[in-house]
């Protein structure tokens, strides 16, 4: 499909990106809102210029969770003092104010003026949403601060008045915005109603969350607001023809799909992004894997019939060492179409019938994984990968030289989303048939044995597990896509990666009888792509191999500190009173 690129004026960008953050007392560089406003080239490529907020394909999204190699989480990780988990963008408040006062003096076209608002609006909803997520409260500047005659030294808003102010934002900007925007649309990837009402949903969600409510986390009265709307995102959507893509190797790969509620336009050559060079093995790439999945992970993906394989009542009921050795097999789909183990057939470059081998002395020495002392090498991939690679929403017709020029379009918010949103707030407001309904679409998309009762393995009766599933779900459904630490971070669940570790698996070529089999004859083999998954043996290893093993997760980690620079600036704020503030960053 041919794509549509937002046309981006770089004059005008050149303009705007000096800008400072105007809560740093910054001088702001002016620009002529007269040529800006009055023309719609250029009143839209300023608004171009801010859509690069929404980021593109990131293979490290993960990595703050169990999904991904590396412990991110060590010792003071977080502080006052460090950059680590800080979000405080008033430069990019500054420019949306700019927007929303400016366009409304101008002379554009009265339906030109109500896009760009909403457009503004969402924006501001959305960057604030990322500053409290981290910190609680923030001031809300809704109007361009001047230097010279406003009072810059503002206090931070309270936390609930955040929240309403986002939804205000939010109401207002689908009240101006065209409800959906045809994928045929030159504007396809601007925001439109539909986008601005699945985040208002999200956005509720986290109000109601246990992290901002930790004394009444799951009976506090904002699920019951967070469920009207999330029913609501989901039902309009679904009428309008959201669904989940057929197949779920589809849902960014086969671009403009049913299941995209927004998506960031990519084209090569003007935009690409780095997924690819990011999660192949290294000899398929331009360097190294940058992102590997853990064995943790790999456990925690249900077999075909939608359980575990510890659950004894799984029809693919195995041990722990039975599994280790035959962890591939009877899994569920999603399993095979998102990881990359060892003798996988896995034709990347367009290689027909390739097999990835990670076995030390077999492997490529970018590809490799193991100890093994009869390789007579070393492997210098020891602490960064793990036996395992990233398969899912790889784009494996590239080339190794064209591995740069990715341009599948970045898919930021998809209907599965909105409907596991949606699940989770109905079976905190007791609704549990609605939330298994939900979770059994998403199965039967995934390809699970729905079971002689239906149910897709899913065994929930109460809510206490029916959060469990949901949860459970969206580690796999989002694998990858950056949702992990931030569901359990909202959930104050940060006690399952704390204190954790992570590990990979070495494959060994073995014999018939379980010996270990010759080097030689086993890189022959595998140079012809003849060794299977079940011609290997499989042991366990530790990553990283040097340096800090350990996830550390204090409970002050459930909101960030405002960095002292910032408070230093401004004296009027306020640090959170778990980081030796008095500010409370909670709804209570």
């Amino acid at each position: 499909m041919k794509k549509k690129i937002l046309s981006i004026m770089f004059a005008v960008a050149g303009m705007l990106s000096s800008c400072n953050d105007v809560l740093d007392i910054e001088d702001i560089n002016n620009y002529n809102p007269q040529l800006v406003w009055n023309d719609a080239n250029l009143a839209n490529a300023y608004m171009a210029n801010l859509y690069p907020m929404f980021g593109n394909w990131n293979p490290g999204a993960d990595s703050y969770s169990q999904q991904l190699a590396g412990i991110q989480f060590y010792l003071d990780r977080v502080t006052i003092s460090n950059d680590q988990f800080k979000s405080w963008n008033y430069g990019r408040i500054r420019l949306i104010n700019q927007a929303i006062v400016d366009v409304n003096k101008g002379t554009l076209p009265e339906a030109v003026k109500n896009n760009i608002t909403g457009q503004a609006l969402f924006m501001r909803a959305y960057t604030y949403y990322d500053m409290v997520r981290h910190h609680g409260g923030v001031p809300y500047i809704t109007v361009p601060q001047d230097r010279y005659s406003d009072d810059l030294f503002v206090a931070r808003n309270s936390t609930k008045e955040c929240f309403d102010l986002m939804i205000k934002d939010l109401d207002e900007a689908i009240a101006k915005l065209p409800q959906r925007i045809a994928t045929t649309s030159p504007d396809f990837g601007k925001i439109d109603g539909n986008f601005a009402l699945a985040f208002k949903a999200k956005v509720l969600l986290l109000k109601a969350s246990p992290q901002f409510n930790p004394s009444n986390p799951w009976n506090n009265p904002y699920w019951a607001d967070a469920y009207v709307v999330n029913k609501k995102a989901y039902e309009e959507l679904k009428a309008q023809g959201y669904a989940l893509a057929a197949n779920y190797e589809d849902i960014a790969l086969v671009e403009r799909g049913p299941e995209s509620v927004f998506t960031v336009i990519n084209s090569y050559p003007n935009k690409t992004a780095n997924w690819d060079n990011g999660v192949r093995p290294g000899s398929e790439s331009r360097g190294p894997a940058s992102a590997t999945p853990t064995w943790e992970f790999v456990k925690e993906y249900p077999m075909k019939d939608g359980k575990l394989y510890s659950d004894p009542t799984s029809a693919y009921h195995m041990s722990e060492e039975e599994f280790l050795q035959n962890f591939w097999k009877n899994r569920d789909q999603r399993f095979n179409k998102s990881i990359v183990w060892n003798a996988k057939v896995y034709e990347v470059s367009g290689k027909a019938g390739k097999r990835q081998y990670t076995s030390l002395g077999i492997a490529h020495e970018l590809d490799d994984f193991g100890v093994n002392p009869k390789a007579g090498v070393n492997s210098t991939n020891l602490d960064r990968y793990t036996g395992f690679f990233v398969l899912k929403n790889s784009l494996l017709k590239l080339a190794q030289a064209e591995v740069q020029q990715y341009d599948v379009d970045y898919v930021l918010m998809r209907f599965a989303e909105v409907m596991l949103n949606y699940a989770e707030t109905a079976n905190e407001t007791g609704k549990l048939d609605e939330a298994m309904d939900i979770l059994k679409q998403i199965r039967r998309r995934a390809g699970i044995e729905p079971g002689t009762d239906g149910n897709y393995g899913i065994t929930a009766t109460t809510r206490e597990q029916m959060r469990e599933a949901i949860l459970a779900e969206r580690n796999i459904e989002f694998a990858f896509e950056g949702h992990r630490f931030w569901d359990l971070r909202r959930l104050r669940m940060l006690d399952r990666l704390d204190g954790t570790t992570k590990h990979g698996v070495e494959a060994v070529a073995i014999l018939p009888n379980g010996q270990e089999m010759p080097l030689s004859e086993a890189r022959a083999k595998a140079d012809k792509n003849e060794l299977l998954e079940g011609n290997f043996r499989y042991s366990l290893l530790q990553v990283p191999r040097s340096g800090v093993k350990e996830n550390v997760l204090p409970e002050k980690y459930y909101f960030f500190p405002i960095h002292r620079d910032v408070l230093d600036r401004n004296k009027s704020l306020e640090q959170n009173k778990e980081w030796g503030g008095t500010f409370d960053p909670t709804l209570e």
